[in-house]
């Protein structure tokens, strides 16, 4: 299947050795603030502690994991919680979307500024040789940065309530991503990764 068919409804940007697809509004039948009021409200959120360079670090945001299996990465093992409902309904309407089936999601909350993601790929071997990992948005704007990993290329696409940005084919293998810190004061970001654990 062509992965930016116009039947996706997602805007290719242009990646080298990778493959991106952007969509500025995922259709939903609530609005953004509804949706990330609940997701607030009703996750199950934890700071985790993971191991980076063999130094043990709690993570600068808050997590959960939902989904049919276990995940690991950064020393860190998930145990899965059943979808929700709301999450199901967000779940079938990013897979409408992408074409693409997940069975897990890994929810982000940055509650202001000082929260981030370090630089890293989503290359973990239960995702499989090439993931297709669509990241969810909602509340606060932040910048999603995209390093190659052998290569001085910078992308950058910036993450608005409601978007959604799919990450596929050689992505993971080629290039790094991240969500830095921030100077100026901003509010909070519910960000869900939606993969496939095979």
């Amino acid at each position: 299947m062509d992965l930016f068919a116009p039947q996706a409804g997602l805007l290719p940007l242009p990646l080298e050795d990778g493959e991106l697809g952007w969509m500025a509004q995922l259709p939903l039948p609530c609005s953004n603030a509804d949706v990330f009021a609940r997701l607030l409200a009703d996750t199950d959120w934890r700071e985790e502690t993971v191991v980076v360079y063999g130094k043990r670090h709690l993570q600068p945001r808050l997590s959960a994991w939902y989904g049919d299996k276990a995940y690991a990465y950064s020393g860190l093992r998930l145990q899965a919680t059943p979808f929700t409902p709301l999450l199901t309904m967000l779940r079938e309407a990013v897979e409408a979307a992408t074409g693409h089936t997940f069975n897990s999601v890994l929810l982000n909350y940055y509650r202001d500024e000082r929260d981030s993601m370090g630089m890293h790929s989503d290359d973990e071997p239960e995702l499989g040789p090439r993931p297709a990992i669509a990241s969810l948005s909602f509340g606060e704007e932040r910048t999603f940065i995209l390093k190659h990993k052998h290569k001085k290329q910078t992308v950058r696409v910036a993450l608005s309530d409601g978007s959604l940005l799919l990450m596929a084919g050689d992505t993971q293998q080629y290039w790094l991503h991240g969500i830095n810190k921030m100077t100026k004061s901003l509010q909070a970001r519910i960000n869900l990764t939606f993969r496939n654990i095979v």
